[in-house]
């Protein structure tokens, strides 16, 4: 993504820089309001894509992120010196159509139906589109047929 529009504030014109990314709370952090903190004292803005709590694990969040170049870089050193786990989400999520058993365990963990099963036949469906880059399908999957693989466009464009 990057830099986007020019954002009038004031007299003064500032570049909206404004990423994706993939959020990962310990369980230490998963109840604290860490991204309000984002808004009020950085002056960025977010937008939820995917937002994930495992009970007494982590917590997944992915969530494009926008403003002035300079705060968005103190908020996520912010991030990090919480504890939080911060990556670019310029991956996206594949399936191994030899290695897939079609056992569905990785339905199970999609939050955005991106990965379902069709029935009568009981086969697994995925539609990449939907997906957030979560990576949750990945953990499940026992055949290890979900990978992530880096992409060299744009996330979502």
């Amino acid at each position: 993504m990057g830099s986007s529009p020019v954002l009038q504030h004031g007299c003064v014109e500032v570049a909206v820089y404004s990423k994706i990314l993939i959020l990962r709370f310990p369980k230490t952090e998963v109840k604290k309001p860490v991204v309000c903190y984002l808004a009020r004292d950085y002056d960025l803005t977010f937008n939820i894509l995917n937002a994930t709590i495992l009970p007494r694990k982590e917590g997944i969040l992915v969530l494009e992120l926008s403003g002035a170049r300079g705060n968005f870089k103190k908020g996520v050193s912010y991030l990090r010196s919480q504890g939080v786990q911060v990556k670019n989400a310029s991956q996206e999520i594949k399936r191994n159509h030899q290695k897939c058993t079609h056992c569905g365990a990785c339905t199970a963990v999609c939050h955005t139906g991106a990965l379902s099963v069709i029935r009568p036949e009981m086969r697994v469906v995925f539609k990449q589109e939907a997906c957030s880059v979560c990576e949750l399908c990945v953990a499940a999957c026992p055949s290890r047929a979900m990978i992530a693989t880096p992409i060299k466009e744009s996330f979502f464009q």
